[in-house]
């Protein structure tokens, strides 16, 4: 079942103009209470409109502090890495201290950047806000349907279906370990997965997705026959 909060907006501007703004709201409330915001990044090419959005943002920058939910197993400087797109796109650009980014360090190998990275988060969590993304398959950050489940807060990942099949990933229940998440899905190719998922196929987005998360569509993710659009 999708989650209850289910919006559909009109296209991938729309989906990232509410995303900025939800995200806004969580960073003022969480500055406020605990004087700190911890996001959790998602990969992939939807994010990106949301990122360049937040860099002309007028925010805390100061009390940012930033996450990846997953990455390839590439050179740190490879532009198909997650770390490279947020900071291009947005990190570059805005005053967040390089000492509260922390980029998963995938390029000395899926099993020692997982063993690092649970290191990094684990005085982390629950973390304010989790971004996650959906795949055509309803893979969620690099969480593949099919595979076995894996023990640990940050996997390993060996067996990709789509290269590099070298990636590390937050576990499912480290994904679910927040205050608040955000799902965000665009475009036609998401269609078949979100309609799986609403009808209660088993997959990875599934798992990792809690009841009271918002999830943002725009109108061409829900052209599918099987999609029943949510009253909004």
């Amino acid at each position: 079942m999708l989650p209850a909060d289910t919006r559909v907006l009109a296209d991938p501007e729309a989906v990232a103009i509410e995303a900025c703004r939800l995200i806004s709201a969580a960073a003022a409330a969480a500055i406020t209470q605990r004087r700190i915001f911890r996001l959790v990044l998602a990969g992939g090419t939807t994010p990106g409109r949301i990122y360049q959005r937040l860099a002309t943002s007028a925010q805390q920058w100061a009390a940012w502090e930033i996450f990846w939910g997953d990455e390839r197993c590439l050179p740190a400087d490879d532009p198909a890495r997650n770390s490279r797109m947020a900071q291009t796109r947005w990190l570059d650009h805005v005053a967040i201290p390089a000492a509260q980014i922390h980029p998963i360090p995938a390029e000395l190998g899926a099993v020692e950047a997982a063993a690092q990275y649970a290191e990094t988060i684990r005085n982390k969590q629950p973390f304010d806000l989790v971004l996650l993304g959906i795949g055509e398959d309803g893979h969620t950050a690099s969480l593949f349907p099919g595979r076995k489940s894996q023990a640990g807060a940050v996997i390993a990942v060996h067996d990709a279906p789509k290269p590099p099949a070298e990636r590390v990933s937050l576990n499912f229940e480290t994904l679910r370990a927040c205050r608040q998440q955000i799902v965000i899905a665009t475009g036609s190719e998401k269609a078949a997965a979100l309609a799986a998922w609403q009808h209660g196929q088993n997959l990875p987005i599934a798992q990792a997705v809690r009841h009271d998360a918002c999830l943002l569509l725009d109108t061409s993710a829900t052209r599918s026959a099987d999609f029943v659009s949510p009253i909004v």
